[in-house]
């Protein structure tokens, strides 16, 4: 199957159900203009002034540690496409590779998977010379790292020690713990398929899959068990440790899963909505805000303006090389 024959096809579906196709448009408008109510409508039942008091009362040596913190987690991130250059065997520098990590992930973060996670790997990646083949493996790679990580180890949270969650999400206690070991079973199936497999090349879509070998899908959960651990950690230390780092990672796992399945970038009001709703009766309201807001500064916005720094430097030395 090629480029052009999917083009086709899919032109031909969207001909023939146009209604469908703009209705998932209007579907998504009403969406984003709801959660931009429901944004507004919360932001003017913020004490504000309140929240800023509870941001100025951290302590330079906190607000640096949890800097170091965040710092790590991207540079262990910025790791993840090295998995990548390991398989496809490209040519390029590690440091060069962990340079468009950092930039992706960074968009990613702020801007959505689509922009981040794909177009702007194809984007950099090709401007030093990788065909699209090898592209889609390393994103592919990247992305099944992080989240192959991300259900064993929020599988294990969500088994081992479920929270409670409101009445209103239709899911109690012994529901979380069914969806953890459906979790944990869903990751450790990877690993044994690595190891198991006498096909390791597999076409999805038309886009060609090779598994890697068990050992480097061990390396793969670790890497994304710590790097969410770290995440965590980042969010506790904002909290002022002042509820327990099992809980804080639950929730933020939690709040990252609804994120995704909202499509809303940098998952803008999901992740406050979601600490809010579970922790509020542990630590007060206006705490828990300010201490998300400093992480949206640590975690997403400073990486951001580092990484557009980076991208345009990339893309001036790119061009001067070009003929």
């Amino acid at each position: 199957m090629n480029a052009g024959s999917d083009a086709a096809s899919l032109a031909q579906r969207q001909q023939a159900r146009p209604w469908w196709h703009w209705a998932k448009r209007l579907l998504k408008f009403c969406f984003l203009a709801l959660i931009a109510y429901l944004l507004i409508k919360q932001a003017r039942s913020v004490e504000w002034d309140k929240v800023m008091a509870a941001i100025y009362q951290r302590s330079a040596l906190a607000l640096l540690a949890a800097a170091g913190l965040a710092a790590a987690s991207h540079l262990l991130y910025a790791c993840f496409d090295l998995l990548g250059k390991h398989l496809t065997g490209h040519k390029l520098p590690a440091r060069t590779v962990m340079g468009i990590t950092f930039v992706c992930y960074a968009f990613n973060l702020n801007l959505g998977s689509l922009i981040g996670g794909v177009a702007m790997r194809y984007r950099l990646y090709s401007r030093f010379g990788l065909d699209s083949t090898v592209i889609t493996r390393i994103a592919a790679t990247s992305m099944l790292t992080n989240w192959s990580g991300y259900l064993l180890l929020a599988g294990l949270a969500f088994w081992w020690r479920p929270l409670p969650l409101p009445a209103e999400w239709k899911l109690d206690s012994s529901g979380l713990r069914l969806l953890g070991m459906a979790m944990v079973a869903m990751a450790l199936a990877y690993v044994l398929l690595c190891a198991l497999a006498t096909q390791r090349d597999w076409t999805l879509r038309g886009h060609g899959i090779t598994l890697p070998p068990w050992k480097l899908a061990v390396v793969q959960l670790l890497m994304s068990c710590t790097n969410w651990l770290m995440i965590s950690g980042l969010v506790y230390l904002l909290l002022q440790q002042k509820i327990d780092y099992p809980t804080v990672v639950a929730v933020l796992l939690t709040a990252a899963i609804a994120g995704v399945v909202t499509h809303v970038p940098a998952g803008l009001g999901v992740l406050e909505a979601v600490f809010i709703a579970l922790l509020s009766q542990q630590l007060g309201r206006n705490e828990l805000l300010a201490a998300l807001i400093l992480y949206r500064f640590l975690y997403y916005l400073a990486p951001l303006v580092l990484a557009c720094v980076v991208y345009f430097v990339t893309e001036a030395r790119t061009q001067r090389r070009s003929p």
